[in-house]
């Protein structure tokens, strides 16, 4: 997991994607504003070249699971966020799938508002909620995550 981590902060320098530790879990953050347009669930055509580098390290990197989780702010009703965020997720996974990442690896989920990384009820924080998270976990014998 060290080197898939170092691999992908090289890759994913500069592209506005985060990546966090915690423990032998890699996360990707990956804002909506990079990602998505408002109200869509289409990758931006420029973000799909991160994605193909993501692929790159998930291919080289086998012997992991990979959480695709898609989550909004609280603009709109909460099945509108629930079904954006379901939808944002299978984009992304569609797009890990399609450079060749094993579907059997991916977990898909949408949390729609229900995860905020911040507390919401503006318009100035509530962008920061929207966004896609990657979490990559290596194999065990417990999926239980």
């Amino acid at each position: 997991m060290d080197q898939q981590e170092a691999e992908l902060r090289r890759e994913l320098e500069g592209t506005g994607v985060r990546v966090y530790r915690n423990g032998d879990y890699i996360e990707l953050i990956m804002p909506s504003n990079i990602t998505f347009d408002t109200g869509s669930w289409q990758v931006k055509q420029d973000f799909r070249r991160t994605l193909h580098s993501v692929a790159t390290v998930l291919n080289h990197y086998n012997r992991t699971y990979i959480y695709v989780d898609g989550h909004t702010d609280t603009v709109g009703s909460r099945e509108y966020n629930q079904d954006l965020s379901e939808r944002r997720a299978e984009s992304v996974a569609q797009e890990l799938i399609v450079r060749d990442v094993l579907a059997g690896r991916l977990i898909v989920r949408g949390f729609g508002e229900t995860q905020p990384l911040i507390p919401t009820g503006d318009n100035v924080n509530e962008p920061q909620n929207r966004r896609v998270e990657i979490q990559i976990v290596p194999y065990t014998n417990d999926r239980n995550y």
